[in-house]
């Protein structure tokens, strides 16, 4: 397979062209099973196989314990805003960390079936940031503490989970399979497949066996966790290609050696390109230094239509997908796992031409 171009979008993402090759000849014939992957029974051996194999990979290489239950769902991190409070709220107040967009997006979803409160609130920092652990305010009553892990519109991660007398749930859609997540302090974590691990149309969430088990049964059965975790969430017909793309993303992360692997080139991907935006001031970094995200990195340039010219130059040189979220404008480099390094060195070599010409 050869590049195209480097894409650099925040979701769907870039995947690795390995995955990519092998794929496309399973949509014709998969494994030496005479059948596309596309066509086979969810019921069947074939696909069964590869089901468990998404599910054993993404336990091994998050370290996931056994007290946990990983579901494969559909509805995008987006449904988990109101699942995760229909089957964990519990008739009592939920707290929530205001990050930016997808945490307010959360906030305001699960309000919608329970009592929610702000815990802390960043949203209106500049440079954008995170809370300070100090800045979280949580209530003895609370179910449990929802964060967002990396907000990919403003750029900026956490860099420390918070530690609360409630379990936390965590949309790690941006970055999971790229860090370590201490499962002590978690009772939930949620993503989206379309970033770190493979193809939109299947959501993994991964929820602490008690806390399944005690979700009121008067949830409609697609919603409540506990349905999925009896099922191995085979209970209906499950994104089955998604989670083939899955299983595959799984065995490549093992070649690469594992998510300690992953961490370490995506922050010296991120070093890098963070250097070159804060070399010269030609460019300039739209999240505060310490709460930098190594998933996505926001800049701007001196001026809009400077924007615009470094985005089409960047598009005819094969570096796709570079403009900023909607809601804030300027620039966005998606860096995800699967981001080689040459498409890093390829923005930055870019970056450094274009302020010769314009700086």
């Amino acid at each position: 397979m050869t590049r195209v171009k480097f894409n650099f979008s925040a979701g769907p993402a870039v995947l690795p062209e390995e995955v990519l090759k092998e794929a496309s000849q399973a949509v014709v014939e998969c494994g030496g099973t005479g059948m596309s992957v596309l066509c086979m029974s969810h019921r069947g051996g074939a696909y069964e196989a590869l089901h468990m194999e998404a599910l054993a990979g993404l336990r091994e290489l998050l370290r996931v314990p056994e007290s946990f239950a990983i579901l494969l769902l559909q509805g995008g991190a987006t449904q988990q805003f109101s699942q995760v409070a229909m089957n964990l709220a519990q008739g009592k107040p939920a707290d929530y960390t205001l990050t930016g967009q997808w945490a307010e997006g959360a906030y305001k979803e699960a309000g919608k079936v329970a009592t929610v409160r702000v815990a802390a609130d960043s949203r209106k920092e500049k440079p954008a940031r995170m809370p300070l652990l100090s800045e979280i305010k949580t209530g003895p009553d609370a179910a449990y503490l929802h964060i967002t892990s990396n907000e990919t519109v403003d750029g900026t991660q956490w860099k420390e989970f918070p530690t609360a007398p409630a379990p936390l749930v965590g949309d790690m859609s941006s970055d999971i399979m790229g860090r370590d997540i201490p499962w002590d302090r978690f009772g939930l974590v949620y993503a989206g497949a379309q970033k770190n691990l493979g193809p939109a149309g299947v959501t993994v969430v991964i929820v602490r066996k008690d806390l399944a088990e005690k979700a009121p049964t008067t949830i409609p059965v697609m919603l409540r966790y506990q349905t999925h975790v009896e099922k191995d969430s085979l209970h209906n017909t499950p994104p089955c290609f998604s989670i083939y793309v899955l299983a595959l993303v799984t065995r490549w992360v093992k070649a690469q050696g594992g998510v300690a692997a992953m961490a370490t080139r995506n922050k010296a991907k991120a070093d890098k390109l963070y250097a070159a935006i804060d070399r010269t001031g030609f460019y300039r970094g739209t999240a505060d230094k310490a709460h930098r995200s190594v998933m996505n990195v926001t800049f701007r340039l001196p001026s809009e239509d400077l924007e615009k010219a470094f985005l089409k130059e960047a598009e005819a040189a094969g570096l796709s997908g570079l403009k900023g979220h909607r809601a804030v404008g300027g620039l966005r480099a998606s860096i995800y796992n699967a981001m080689p390094a040459a498409g890093v060195d390829a923005l930055v070599s870019l970056m450094e031409t274009f302020e010769k010409k314009n700086g």
